[in-house]
């Protein structure tokens, strides 16, 4: 027999492997499918069970109890964790811009795994706006983790997350929309709570990462750490598209949809935070008659979800929400500044994500922060994203940020200027 008369039967053969390859990648699809389906329906009904229990995890007795910052309240473990991960609903204790003891609420996330020695590194996240009611806290929310942006990537990596609400969210009480301080508390005192829970292995090493209004929170946390939380190893600072500059973003989106939006969260939060130094009428005066009226309505409203309703109420004022500018009408003018970020230095590594075509804080307001950094001798890595608007600002900074994150390390020499 020729060695060619064998070639039939190797071709017969050949169809039939792939065949039983086939069938075998689709038993693995299968066996993936109803696994992944099993865990869908696991977070699903998690969540449902936890929708119906979270008024209660919030609601405190009067007066709360007081403790140190970081001092947790009340805590929970939350069964709709991601697969591969451990959390937890933590209630702890933090502090309002004069320094009085407050609620504030939270989650805990963490790899479902061995921690390394040492304890985990953790990023503490801050949230983009959400709204100023307590009913608009990410926690609160169905998916509690729908808003970490970066979470699973960072998991992977094996950091442990936390991620603050603010204060005034979640837990009833003032509001922080856009204040520094309260919020920057809250995101320095999460890392305190998670240190206090055994099972989280949580070192005292914090990346701070934030995108908006989490991005000024924080800065604020940046550059007041030394001070606020000293046994705290800020290693980092990651940005996406920060509300850094109050001013400027006051004057750029007061005349559309989204600053009269912004500044219907603001104003209440203001009033609250400094009717005692200016007057409250002072700090309300800012408004038009109609503007006065409808912000009790918008400031009750949570952004994304009632959207339908924040426009409705919010389109009418657009151009006639406010009297004058408040970035350059006192005292407004002097509280921007004063929650503006780049009032003091930051002396640890800086990373900045800004999206080309964001039209709510606008590049050139963060191309002026990092150039502020910059005389201030941070150090600074700054990517530009083009096409990127402002709500993708993160995600698209999330590679770079990967990449960024190893090259910290807790013995970094001081900052010496901007790449």
């Amino acid at each position: 027999m020729h060695e060619g008369d064998d070639l039939p039967a190797a071709h017969a053969a050949r169809p039939r492997r792939r065949r039983r390859a086939l069938i075998a990648i689709g038993a693995v699809l299968a066996v993936a499918l109803m696994l992944l389906a099993a865990e869908v329906t696991r977070r699903t009904l998690a969540e449902q069970d936890e929708a119906r229990a979270d008024p209660a995890f919030y609601t405190l007795p009067s007066p709360p109890p007081r403790g140190d910052p970081g001092e947790i309240i009340r805590i929970e473990s939350i069964e709709s964790a991601p697969v591969g991960a451990v959390a937890w609903r933590v209630i702890y204790h933090s502090r309002d811009l004069v320094g009085a003891d407050i609620p504030v609420s939270g989650v805990v996330i963490i790899p479902d795994g061995p921690a390394p020695e040492g304890g985990r590194t953790v990023i503490s996240w801050g949230h983009p706006t959400t709204g100023a009611a307590s009913t608009c806290a990410p926690s609160r929310g169905l998916d509690p983790f729908q808003y970490i942006e970066g979470m699973h990537e960072l998991l992977a990596e094996g950091y442990a997350v936390v991620a603050t609400d603010y204060p005034g969210l979640g837990v009833e009480g003032a509001s922080s929309y856009l204040l520094g301080v309260p919020e920057s508390n809250s995101v320095l005192d999460i890392v305190r709570a998670a240190r206090r829970i055994d099972d989280a292995h949580v070192s005292d090493r914090v990346v701070l990462w934030g995108h908006s209004q989490g991005g000024q929170a924080v800065l604020f946390a940046a550059e007041r750490a030394a001070e606020y939380a000293h046994e705290l190893t800020i290693e980092g600072v990651a940005v996406a598209a920060p509300a850094a500059n109050l001013n400027a973003l006051m004057t750029d989106d007061i005349v559309n949809l989204s600053g009269v939006t912004i500044a219907s969260f603001a104003v209440p939060a203001y009033e609250a935070a400094y009717a005692e130094q200016y007057g409250a009428t002072e700090i309300t005066g800012i408004l038009t008659p109609a503007g006065l009226k409808a912000t009790p309505a918008m400031a009750a409203l949570c952004l994304l979800t009632q959207n339908d309703e924040i426009h409705a109420i919010a389109d009418p004022l657009v151009g006639g929400y406010v009297r004058s500018d408040p970035a350059t009408t006192e005292p407004w003018q002097t509280m921007l500044q004063e929650n503006s970020a780049g009032n003091s230095p930051v002396r640890v590594p800086v990373f900045v994500g800004q999206g080309e075509a964001d039209e709510l804080v606008l590049p050139s307001a963060t191309e002026d922060y990092v150039k502020l950094l910059c005389t201030q001798n941070a150090e600074v890595t700054f990517h530009r994203y083009s096409g990127v608007t402002h709500g993708l600002a993160a995600y698209a900074s999330l590679p770079d940020l990967l990449l960024w994150l190893p090259t910290l390390d807790g013995d970094r020499a001081e900052t010496d200027g901007c790449r």
